[in-house]
């Protein structure tokens, strides 16, 4: 097949390049939030949202305190159904195709948003979980968001607020709607529930970290899409890769923390430019 691009877009000549610089290897795929902003879901650290201030969920918090419980859920309850009716976009799609292909070793995501899954990518390893779970942190037991989601309604009835959209299916809310937030506990132990996510300032279960690395080692090149690897769960694979002599393509809009290890680099946004450059790498 010929590599090049299909004609008529700006970026022809840059993903011409990358595509030259990946001719014959075979890629692991790490993908971020800026996958999923054509679908509606808000990136953290995009060109247009790295500036605005951000109180994210820690870890420690989360699991000592009950008003943070409180404050993410009923966040959360606002936010989830617009996550949750979320459709995968042209990049989503794409991908899907490259990741079950002779091309590639699989597809890494740090997105929880379940859309490389809706989009037919299989076996996607999901690096910081799902929202779509949620797990419970004293017994274990794993059930469906939506299944939460149902209490969650019950246990607040007439709960309604509405605030600024974030990422994840966050809203920002007041205090005192999150006041009166009530929180189900588990059916199975009465513990605390959580979303089964890895919030910041946790860790990512080391086997999980193992099988990236295992596509990584298994892979002649890692091309990032949509991300600025600031946060380290996801850099550490970039890291990897350079270390073993293999190219880093890192092809995002605005700077990634990969760029100093990066072998090529297209500045753009992703849904411009994935679809042309996987129809063009196949």
């Amino acid at each position: 097949m010929n590599p090049t691009p299909d004609a008529g877009s700006p970026y022809d000549e840059a993903i011409a390049r990358v595509v030259e610089r990946l001719r014959g290897a075979r890629l692991a795929i790490l993908t971020g939030a800026g996958v999923s902003t054509d679908s509606g879901i808000p990136d953290y650290r995009g060109p247009e949202t790295r500036h605005l201030p951000r109180t994210p969920i820690q870890h420690a918090a989360f699991v000592r305190s009950p008003e943070v419980r409180a404050r993410y859920f009923a966040r959360s309850f606002v936010g989830y159904p617009r996550l949750a009716d979320a459709r995968p976009n042209a990049t989503h799609h794409a991908l899907a195709v490259l990741a079950a292909s002779s091309r590639s070793t699989g597809l890494v995501t740090q997105n929880v948003d379940g859309l490389h899954a809706a989009a037919g990518t299989t076996d996607a390893i999901e690096l910081h979980g799902s929202l779509h779970r949620v797990v419970c942190l004293d017994c274990g037991a794993r059930s469906a968001r939506t299944d939460l989601q149902a209490r969650l309604a019950a246990a607040n009835p007439g709960f309604s607020a509405s605030g600024e959209r974030r990422a994840d299916g966050d809203v920002a809310l007041d205090d005192a709607s999150v006041a009166r937030f009530v929180v189900p506990a588990c059916t199975t132990c009465g513990g605390v529930l959580s979303p089964d996510v890895v919030f910041f300032g946790g860790s990512v279960p080391r086997d999980r970290v193992g099988e990236v690395e295992s596509r990584v080692d298994a892979a002649d090149a890692l091309l990032v899409v949509g991300s600025s690897l600031t946060v380290y769960s996801g850099y550490r694979f970039a890291r990897l890769a350079h270390a073993q002599g293999k190219p880093v393509v890192v092809v995002t809009l605005g700077e990634s923390r990969a760029d100093a290890l990066a072998a090529a680099r297209l500045d753009a946004p992703v849904a411009d430019v994935v679809p042309a450059l996987v129809r063009a790498l196949r």
